[in-house]
């Protein structure tokens, strides 16, 4: 298994448990934790110091987890609409990659199916 399918799994793992109330449970429980040891350190600088480094480093990670995570779907999800298009014998095959065109050929596309869908309210 080379490094980026180890990473691609790691972040399917990683997101599947970040998603339930357990991983929630488990955070609440460790600022629980975090809060109740405040006296035992004398609400020291370093005793705060643990928390904020602990949950910006925890943030970080958790943005590229996130970030490979969410383009994945995106990339199904877009190969299951490729394929609906390609499938449907009235549908603009032409749609398939419209996620690849220029902001301006969007534009105009969006444009299109607006006054489409205008014209069958209307009608």
């Amino acid at each position: 298994m080379n490094s980026a399918q180890a990473f691609d799994r790691f972040s399917k793992l990683a997101a599947r448990f970040a998603g339930r109330s357990a991983a929630f449970i488990a955070a609440v429980a460790i600022i629980a934790a975090w809060l109740v040891s405040g006296p035992l350190f004398g609400f020291s600088d370093t005793w705060q110091l643990v928390i904020n480094t602990a949950t910006t480093v925890i943030t970080f990670l958790m943005v590229f987890l996130i970030q490979n995570t969410q383009g994945r779907d995106a990339e199904a999800i877009q190969i299951k609409l490729d394929e609906l298009i390609r499938s449907s014998g009235s549908a603009s095959n032409a749609l398939m990659d419209v996620e690849e065109l220029d902001d301006a050929t969007l534009d105009s596309h969006r444009a299109r199916y607006e006054l489409l869908a205008r014209q069958s309210r209307e009608s």
